[in-house]
């Protein structure tokens, strides 16, 4: 990161996809989850060697630990509304042995 400025633009924009992680999870646009995670995952990928050495006063550590914390708030968030989901999916294949076949019964061959 070229200044501390980069450092939290890069920190805000992980929050930013967060808070769009969670409001996808929240209409239940699990495709559009999907394509964020990608999003975020790339921006964290980038964030982890930049971490290392940038020297923060206390008001910018507060800041960041505001958004991290945000990020995590955000991160329980989808994982709540998440679970149910992956529940009833897991009840459909539980005790079958073609879970591929329960899908196409779902949702037609396509």
């Amino acid at each position: 990161m070229s200044s501390k400025a980069d450092y939290f633009a890069h920190y805000e924009a992980i929050a930013t996809v967060s808070g769009q992680m969670l409001s996808a999870a929240r209409d239940a646009h699990w495709n559009d989850l999907i394509g964020l995670q990608e999003e975020y995952r790339h921006l964290v990928d980038a964030l982890k060697d930049a971490d290392f050495g940038v020297r923060l006063t206390i008001a910018e550590r507060t800041r960041k630990f505001e958004l991290i914390r945000q990020i995590l708030a955000d991160d329980a968030a989808i994982r709540d509304l998440a679970s149910p989901c992956m529940a009833r999916l897991s009840a459909l294949f539980h005790g079958t042995a073609h879970p591929a076949r329960v899908l196409q019964e779902m949702y037609g061959a396509r």
